[in-house]
């Protein structure tokens, strides 16, 4: 019986390997912009088109580094070809859509465009009672200390993020209005307000100037998934008609 020399053994044991990986690798490249093509993103205030802001975006953390509420944050390389760019994780903390808006303002490509320089410019997404089985308000619950425990636990607090939590801390033993109150946006009511059900029971309604700034859904005291959340892109006319 014939034996393989050792340096053939070695060439074809290079050879295999380098298609392994070669392949591998190939269809990682080809695939990391699909296997997240369809994973819709919140992104900052002023965002172009997503296409339009990947293609834009330097990845330099200028508007990152600037946010006084410690919202914006990069994506890491599990989010493909989103890799280095920033992000609203909203459950985490939401936009308080800040006066002048300073992530569009320290943008040096335009992925944020510079001619949204007010709150009501903004379009980052809508609001959407996603789980009314665990609406507070609906359920007839007060704010607990227990509930608001994780908000005001936020490893951040300066000064602005002191003073949402102070104002987050005032709801114990109230019926929760949080995801109303709490709402950053300049005409607060014709974003979103506490409305009564046929039954008579309140829930947060959606309203047309909603720009899914995420601080709802940041609030939203029921433990893991928010009873409200942000729909990414979408627009009040689609989602509401």
């Amino acid at each position: 019986m014939k034996t393989i020399s050792n340096s053939r053994r070695n060439a074809l044991k290079w050879s295999a390997s380098a298609l392994f990986f070669g392949a591998l690798f190939g269809g990682g490249v080809y695939l990391a912009p699909r296997l997240h093509a369809r994973e819709i993103l919140l992104r900052p205030p002023g965002a172009l088109d997503e296409s339009g802001f990947l293609a834009t975006c330097i990845k330099c953390g200028q508007c990152v580094q600037v946010c006084p509420y410690h919202t914006l944050t990069i994506l890491d390389i599990t989010h493909g070809s989103s890799v280095g760019t920033p992000h609203v994780e909203a459950r985490v903390r939401g936009c308080y859509l800040c006066d002048l808006l300073p992530c569009v303002l320290a943008c040096p490509s335009g992925a944020l465009e510079h001619a949204i320089t007010d709150a009501t410019d903004v379009h980052m997404g809508v609001a959407f009672l996603k789980r009314p089985d665990r609406c507070l308000a609906l359920r007839g619950v007060v704010v607990t200390k227990e509930a608001l425990a994780p908000l005001l636990a936020h490893s951040h607090k300066n000064e602005r993020e002191r003073i949402v939590l102070e104002k987050i801390a005032s709801f114990e033993g109230k019926a929760c209005t949080l995801c109303a109150d709490m709402c950053p946006y300049p005409e607060q009511d014709k974003a979103i307000g506490m409305t009564r059900d046929e039954e008579g029971r309140w829930y947060p309604q959606v309203r047309s100037a909603c720009v899914g700034c995420g601080v709802c859904e940041e609030v939203c005291p029921v433990a893991e998934e928010a009873a409200i959340v942000v729909l990414p892109r979408e627009s009040y006319a689609k989602v509401y008609g």
